[in-house]
């Protein structure tokens, strides 16, 4: 078990390792969506099956699909899709902030009490899971859908920018 675990993780961060360092911007979506496919393939080997599939909907269904043709209705050409090259200095800064919100979560994870055994694990299936978000927190789920569409249709009209119109060449 711990293998399937370990090869898991080390596809999910290899993939996430490649999308970060990438300059072309669809192969850095596409590799996202491969890391987004090993958080869920986590969530499956833990046990949370209901986790697992909403990852995958949610993320890897429509989140990667709509940045994708975010990246593809914007009508750049693929020159413009190569990213430059980050300057050392910004990447120092930024390994930096990640390394001072992985402490953070790391102290919040050892200050957390855990407790003795498995019996402290609420059993709540798939079903009571979907009743309670199709029941008293449906307009939570439905406010977070509106914002999260919101967002990405404004993240289109941003990218896409203005349109400058070639004259039709006169006959």
């Amino acid at each position: 078990m711990n293998a399937v675990l370990t090869l898991i993780a080390l596809a999910t961060i290899a993939a996430a390792a490649a999308a970060m360092a990438g300059r072309n911007l669809l192969r850095c979506v596409l590799l996202l969506a491969v890391s987004w496919a090993g958080v869920a393939g986590f969530f499956l080997w833990a046990g949370a099956e209901f986790v697992a599939f909403a990852q995958l909907l949610i993320y890897l269904g429509a989140i990667s699909m709509a940045v994708l043709f975010a990246v593809l209705l914007t009508g750049r050409s693929r020159e413009d899709l190569v990213a430059d090259r980050v300057p050392p200095r910004r990447a120092l800064y930024a390994v930096l902030a990640a390394a001072a919100v992985g402490a953070v979560l790391l102290a919040a994870v050892a200050a957390t009490p855990l407790a003795a055994g498995p019996t402290s694990v609420p059993a709540v299936g798939v079903r009571e899971l979907g009743l309670l978000l199709m029941g008293p927190h449906c307009a939570a789920l439905l406010i977070v859908g509106v914002l999260l569409t919101v967002a990405l249709i404004g993240a289109v009209v941003l990218a896409a920018g203005e349109r400058t119109e070639k004259p039709d060449p006169e006959p």
